[in-house]
C-alpha cells in the first residue's frame, strides 16, 4: 500500500469510535469486532478475514498512545492541506502526496513520524495471517471378507481437532481477545538471516504461526483455539481392499485453520478371514478335497465361487495331490474392472479307518499296480 493510502486510512471509522474515543472505547470496540470476525470462526470467509485484518491494524495503533499521537499529528498535516492539495490559495497546483513523503522523508522528520509508524521502509507492515492445513487423522475399521472383495460403505466416528466452541476458536478466555503478535505483527511468520542475502521465513517463535498471542487464556483449549469434536462419516471402502491397507481419504481430516486445508483421513481396514477362501494379490484361493479313487480315475467337481455359481472342475485321471487348477475371471476385482482369477488346489483325503473288505480291495490294487517305489532316494 502506498503512503498516500496510509495517510487517507481513517481508523478510527474502522473502529467505529470518535477521535476522542478513551482507550477502553477503543479496546471494547475492537473486541467485539474480532470476536465477530475471527479467521478460525469463519475459515474461508475472506471478507470476515479482511474486516479483522483492518481492525487489528487499527487497534494496533490507536491503542498505543505513541502511535496514536503520531497517527494523529500525520492525518492533522494532511487534512490541513485539504485533499492532499494547498489551502485557500488556489494558484498553486494540487501537491502529489507521494512526492511530499518522499521528500519529506529527505530532511524535516515527516519521514521519521512515518517510519516509527509503519516500519522502517514507510510501507504497510504485513498482518496477513499464514493460512495453516489441518492435521491428518487415523481410524481404523474391520470388514468381512465378502465386504472386501466387493467394496462396501461403513460409519465411523471420527475424533478430529476443530475450532473450539467456547471460544469461538481465538483461545482467549470468553470476555477477552486475543493480541496481535508485536514479534510478526500479526502475520504468522518471521525471516531469519541464512547468511549472505538470504533470509529463511519460518513460523513465529512467539505465537507459533498464529499471528495472535493469548494473554487470558480459554478454560477448554487453554488458549489452542483447537478442542476435540466428534462426528460420524460415511465412508467408503473401495472394491479389492486387503488386509491391513490403508486408504487415504481427502480433505477429510481436521479443518484448517487461516483459510488453510483440511487435512486426510487415513483408515486402516482389518479383513475378517473367510470360511473357505483366501486371497493371493487378485486371485481367491481354495482347497479342494477329492477322493483318492476320483485322483486315480478322473472325477468333475463343484467348486464354489465368492458370487455367483458354483463352477464345475474336471480333475484329469491320475491328478496327484497339491496340483492347482485356475478358474478364470471369479476372482478379486481389479482396478480396471477386470476380476483375478480363483485358484483351487487339489486335497486327496485318505480315509482314517478301513474295514476288511476295503483293506482286502486296496491290497489287490496295490499288487495289481506294482508302482514303483516313488521316493528318489535308497537307504543303505
Amino acid at each position: 500500500m502506498s503512503a498516500k493510502d496510509w495517510a487517507e486510512k481513517d481508523y478510527y471509522k474502522v473502529l467505529g469510535v470518535s477521535k476522542d474515543a478513551k482507550p477502553e472505547e477503543i479496546k471494547k470496540a475492537f473486541r467485539k469486532i474480532a470476536l465477530d470476525n475471527h479467521p478460525d470462526s469463519h475459515p474461508g470467509d475472506h471478507a470476515a478475514e479482511a474486516r479483522f485484518k483492518e481492525a487489528s491494524e487499527a487497534n494496533d495503533v490507536l491503542s498505543n498512545p505513541k502511535k496514536r499521537k503520531e497517527y494523529d499529528q500525520a492525518r492533522s498535516l494532511f487534512g490541513a492541506a485539504g485533499k492532499f492539495g494547498f489551502p485557500r490559495g488556489g494558484a498553486q497546483p494540487n501537491v502529489n502526496v507521494e512526492d511530499f513523503i518522499r521528500t519529506a522523508s529527505n530532511g524535516d522528520g515527516f519521514g521519521d513520524l512515518f517510519g516509527n509508524l509503519f516500519g522502517s521502509t514507510g510501507g504497510r507492515r504485513t498482518t496477513t495471517r499464514a493460512a495453516r492445513r489441518g492435521a491428518d487423522v487415523e481410524g481404523e475399521t474391520t470388514i468381512s471378507f465378502d465386504d472386501a472383495i466387493s467394496g462396501t460403505t461403513v460409519t465411523m466416528d471420527m475424533v478430529s481437532q476443530a475450532p473450539c466452541q467456547a471460544c469461538r476458536g481465538t483461545g482467549a478466555k470468553a470476555g477477552t481477545v486475543p493480541r496481535v503478535c508485536s514479534t510478526c505483527q500479526g502475520s504468522g511468520m518471521h525471516a531469519t538471516s541464512a547468511g549472505g542475502v538470504f533470509e529463511m521465513t519460518e513460523p513465529c517463535p512467539d505465537c507459533h504461526g498464529r499471528g495472535m498471542v493469548v494473554e487470558d487464556p480459554c478454560q477448554v483449549c487453554h488458549g489452542s483455539g483447537r478442542a476435540k469434536s466428534t462426528k460420524s462419516m460415511q465412508i467408503r471402502i473401495p472394491a479389492g481392499v486387503e488386509d491391513g491397507q490403508r486408504i487415504r481419504i481427502k480433505g477429510k481430516g481436521s479443518p484448517g485453520e487461516n483459510g488453510g486445508q483440511a487435512g486426510d483421513l487415513y483408515v486402516k481396514v482389518a479383513v475378517r478371514p473367510h470360511e473357505i477362501f483366501g486371497r493371493d494379490g487378485n486371485n481367491l484361493t481354495i482347497d479342494v478335497p477329492v477322493t483318492f479313487a476320483e485322483a486315480v480315475l478322473g472325477a468333475e467337481v463343484e467348486v464354489p465361487t465368492l458370487t455367483g455359481s458354483p463352477v464345475r472342475l474336471r480333475i484329469p485321471a491320475g491328478t496327484p495331490n497339491g496340483r492347482t487348477f485356475r478358474v478364470r475371471g471369479r476372482g478379486v476385482p481389479r482396478s480396471d474392472g477386470s476380476k483375478g482369477d480363483v485358484l483351487a488346489t487339489v486335497e486327496i483325503a485318505i480315509p482314517n479307518t478301513l474295514d476288511d473288505n476295503a483293506r482286502h480291495a486296496l491290497e489287490r490294487f496295490r499288487d495289481a499296480v506294482r508302482q514303483p517305489n516313488p521316493r528318489p532316494w535308497e537307504v543303505k
